[in-house]
Order: C-alpha cells, then structure tokens, then sequence
C-alpha cells in the first residue's frame, strides 16, 4: 500500500466497506449501514471484483464535477493517490485517470515516466500522443509524493542542511540520521534542527 507525503489532496470519502448489492460493467452499488453507494472501477479492478453478496473494502474518491457527484473505487490506497495526482491534471478526465491508476506496480509506473515512455499509456481510452506527454511530463516529479505505506520516503541526510549543521556540532553520522529520521520531512531547517538537538539530549 502507499500514501501520499508532503502533500493532501481534498476527499469528502476515502474508504467504504460493506456489501455488494449490484454488479454492472464499471460499476458496483455497495451497501454500508443501509446505504447504497454506486462506486465506479477501472477495467481492470472490475474485472477482480467478488461477486454480488460478497464484503467488500475500497478506498475512494468522490469526484465532483458541474453537474454531478461520481464515486470512483480503488482496490489499493496507492491506486487512489496515483488517481489523484492524474485527476490534478488539466484536460485528463475521471475516466482515464481512473484508467491509467491500475496499471500497474507503482514502481514499474515510475521507471517508465522517469524514461518518458508513453507507450503504455497508449490503451487508455482520450489519452492521444500529445496528451500522454504531458501526463508523463507533469507526473515525473509528483510521483515522488507516492512512497510505500509501513515505510519512511527515503532521505538522502548527506544534503540535509538539518544534518550538516548537527555534523557541525559533533555529533556522530548514525546518531543523527536516526534522529532526523523520526521528524516529519517537510518540516523547516531551523525547527528540525531545534527539535533534533531535544532528542539528542542537548
């Protein structure tokens, strides 16, 4: 599973559980307390959905658009942030983000937009040349905000001015990195600094 970093993205509904009461091309109803939510699938996470009468988990996104309300569905948390960075993308539309969120492994997604192959976005239904290069430009750098859940994004201290400046107090390499690694990333220099000299003990 993977989670957002450093940024949020607004989302009234993220995560429904309950039964599925319907089952149609695209589309499930899933009934939660008594409540039926019709929830829109790629292809793809359709196709692995169980049958009617069977408990279901999705993490969603409720889009919201001029005349209507669309609840799309996602079997993984990082399949619903991967769509959330696409939705972001001006002239991609709910349904090839939708699309182009279940491709495939995060990683494998990452190794061809950092080469700018645009090829597999190829099958996606109003995603032209033209479109895919921007989607594959704009995406490039957002991807980093993706990072495995259960995991802290990996960070290069070396280039850390927090870091450097703890170096230049003397304390040792390990020391410091294990201490930067249990404060929040996106914290500024001077309070990362402060609250790392706490829990040194200084």
């Amino acid at each position: 599973m993977y989670f957002l970093t450093g940024s949020t993205f607004d989302n009234m509904i993220s995560y429904l559980k309950g039964k599925i009461i319907l089952k149609k091309e695209g589309l499930l109803v899933l009934d939660v307390g008594g409540v039926g939510y019709q929830v829109f699938l790629s292809a793809k996470s359709f196709k692995a959905m169980p049958e009617k009468g069977s408990e279901l988990e999705v993490f969603c996104y409720l889009d919201v658009g001029e005349r209507s309300l669309k609840l799309y569905g996602f079997k993984t948390y990082e399949e619903l942030g991967l769509f959330s960075l696409v939705r972001a993308i001006s002239g991609v539309g709910p349904k090839a983000a939708l699309e182009i969120s279940s491709f495939g492994a995060l990683d494998k997604i990452k190794k061809e937009i950092t080469e700018g192959d645009v090829k597999f976005l190829d099958n996606i239904p109003g995603i032209g040349r033209k479109k895919a290069q921007k989607i594959i430009l704009e995406l490039s750098g957002k991807l980093k905000t993706l990072e495995p859940a259960g995991q802290k994004p990996k960070n290069n201290f070396e280039n850390d001015e927090a870091f450097l400046a703890l170096i230049n107090l003397g304390f040792p390499k390990d020391q410091i990195k294990q201490t930067l690694s249990q404060l929040p990333q996106e914290m500024d220099t001077q309070e990362k600094i402060k609250q790392a000299l706490r829990l040194l003990g200084r």
